[in-house]
């Protein structure tokens, strides 16, 4: 099984770590991408802190991240599980599984970035600013740039097992699931059961604890029919829809009554 992931906006303040080591990260087929996405990247924060600013989203109160931005080269780095500080990463707590369930975790979680493209949580990353919806002035806008790398790299981290797709929208756009592949993908919402809404923060923490919740029971579900049965032996109401054609992924409804 593969787990998709987003990052999240919220990161570790800064690495402990070596320098980044771009070689030794996951997917080398995404290192021409990243060190494009690097440069202008680099080039950008150092030449035009405005610029930057505005290009990048930012508010004033975190004008600082543009400079961490211009030393991502020669920052101190953390496993990627350690960058990543919000909400659903904090319900995943991947520092409090077992040695086991880390080996999975290690195995099966992938963490789409505008950045990286795609990192494990054990690839050492600097802590860094850069959502996948940004639109570089030079590269464009990101989801755009890394969907051909990602086309050419998924296929041999995806294998031939499930692929269970909790990623955002923007992150959707680097890379989406095709023709056998989209077949053996669940994309999954979290829902208020008395609202049927999704309700952002409680959406992202149920995902994390899925994801925890998989990692510590050791499930290893073939396909998304199987998938469904293993969240329901968690205790998650799940509806399931089946693709309506073929080349299309499975979508999962998880229902929850408590919000927190």
């Amino acid at each position: 099984m593969l787990v998709l992931l987003p990052p999240s906006e919220g990161k570790a303040p800064s690495g402990r770590g070596a320098p980044l080591k771009p070689e030794s990260l996951s997917l080398p087929g995404l290192s021409e991408a990243r060190r494009a996405v690097l440069d202008e990247l680099t080039e950008l924060c150092a030449a035009d802190e405005e610029k930057a600013r505005e290009v990048l989203g930012l508010s004033e109160g975190l004008r600082g991240e543009i400079a961490k931005n211009t030393e991502l080269r020669t920052a101190g780095t953390r496993p990627a599980g350690e960058v990543y500080t919000g909400v659903l990463y904090d319900a995943l707590d991947l520092a409090s599984l077992d040695t086991a369930a880390r080996r999975r975790a290690a195995r099966s979680l992938l963490v789409f970035s505008g950045l990286w493209g795609a990192v494990r949580v054990t690839d050492r990353i600097p802590p860094y600013r850069c959502s996948m919806g940004v639109r570089l002035p030079g590269l464009g806008a990101l989801g755009a740039h890394w969907r051909a790398p990602m086309a050419a790299a998924m296929p041999e981290a995806v294998g031939s097992g499930l692929v269970l797709d909790l990623r955002s929208s923007a992150y959707t756009a680097a890379w989406k699931p095709k023709g056998e592949v989209a077949e053996r993908t669940a994309s999954v919402r979290v829902l208020h059961a008395p609202t049927r809404k999704v309700v952002s923060h409680f959406n992202k923490a149920t995902k994390g604890r899925i994801v925890r919740g998989l990692l510590e029971s050791g499930a290893a579900p073939s396909g998304p029919a199987e998938l469904v049965e293993a969240l329901r032996d968690l205790g998650y109401e799940v509806e399931a829809t089946a693709p309506s054609a073929a080349g299309r992924p499975w979508s999962l409804d998880v229902l929850v009554d408590e919000i927190h």
